[in-house]
């Protein structure tokens, strides 16, 4: 009687019917053409598609300007809510709200984050000839360095390091996005910069490391990466723990390299159905063959860690805040 009953209800129940993605997703990149952000965008949008309910076309749509804000802004304020729009980011505007001189007018605590591609390492790089070929050497002298914005890595590393480790890092910025940045670098405009990924250098300049043209003067992360050579771990030269702390702040976009969001507002159906999505795209053979490649670093954060992530990062204590924002604000000095 039991089972007859159950058979019943079974089919009387109404079918709930799985949520989909149909429409077009545009998947915008906060950088420009050619850059490892975009280039790792492209990757993911070439596969995320096939394992979304509905398989939407998934379009990517460059949206280069103040070093990443100008993205931010858009998925907070503009982008359409319903699954339709991701954004990706460098490491900089996830902390902009925190240390910023303005409000940029986002929390990125509030986005509904989808997950990340790598575990990252950032560099300080010089070109190979030029006459630094340590940290030590950007200690001794003025070192020109190219910057994409206010509130991007390339412009808040050299200051924090001219803090911390006593570096004489002189920044020149504007630069639209990496390739620009990098275009200078070759020219010999700017010695190098400080705030480049290593998995944006591997896929956009692989010839970088494997030719040895440039130098790895430090690298700012939480564990060293073989791959970057000998250069020195930041947290290794600092003397105290404050400093330890600021860095932490500043490296929490770096620990989820390549992170992919949805704006504030999403339906918690179409998020997890973006986060599932990109879950089974990490380890989808095509993607990972697509991925070595062009020698892309693989190693993922689910978007559930990847929103703890940012929510540890803005429980930052106070005084390591106000701190972090006098070095990068000018106003606050």
């Amino acid at each position: 009687m039991k089972t007859l009953l159950a058979a019943i209800l079974l089919s009387t129940t109404p079918c709930v019917a799985q949520e989909t993605i149909t429409k077009p997703i545009t998947l915008y990149v906060a950088g420009t053409a050619g850059g490892g952000i975009d280039l790792y965008a492209r990757l993911l949008g070439r596969h995320i598609g096939r394992h979304i309910p509905g398989n939407p076309a998934v379009n990517v749509q460059d949206m280069p300007g103040a070093g990443g804000i100008r993205a931010a802004n858009f998925l907070a304020d503009s982008a359409p809510k319903d699954g339709t729009a991701i954004t990706t980011f460098p490491g900089g505007p996830l902390i902009e709200p925190l240390i910023g001189a303005r409000n940029p007018g986002y929390d990125m605590s509030r986005f509904n984050w989808i997950g990340a591609i790598s575990r990252d390492v950032s560099l300080c790089i010089s070109w190979g000839d030029s006459p630094f070929k340590t940290i030590e050497d950007a200690r001794t002298r003025e070192m020109v360095l190219a910057g994409t914005g206010a509130g991007s890595e390339t412009d808040t590393y050299p200051l924090i390091l001219n803090d911390t480790l006593g570096t004489k890092f002189r920044l020149v910025t504007g630069y639209l996005g990496t390739k620009e940045t990098f275009m200078a670098i070759e020219s010999g405009e700017v010695h190098g910069r400080c705030g480049l990924t290593l998995s944006s250098l591997e896929a956009s300049k692989p010839d970088w490391l494997r030719d040895k043209k440039i130098n790895v003067l430090l690298q700012l992360g939480f564990e060293k990466n073989p791959k970057a050579g000998a250069a020195p771990l930041v947290f290794d030269l600092l003397k105290n723990d404050e400093d330890k702390q600021l860095l932490s702040l500043f490296l929490a976009g770096t620990a989820i390299g390549r992170p992919f969001a949805a704006p504030p507002g999403t339906p918690p159906g179409k998020v997890d159905i973006l986060r599932r999505a990109f879950d089974a795209t990490m380890k989808d053979p095509e993607f990972l063959a697509d991925g070595k490649v062009m020698q892309a670093e693989i190693s993922p954060t689910s978007g559930e860690d990847t929103q703890a992530l940012i929510a540890r990062a803005y429980a930052t204590p106070p005084a390591i805040v106000e701190r972090a924002r006098r070095l990068v604000t000018p106003a606050a000095k």
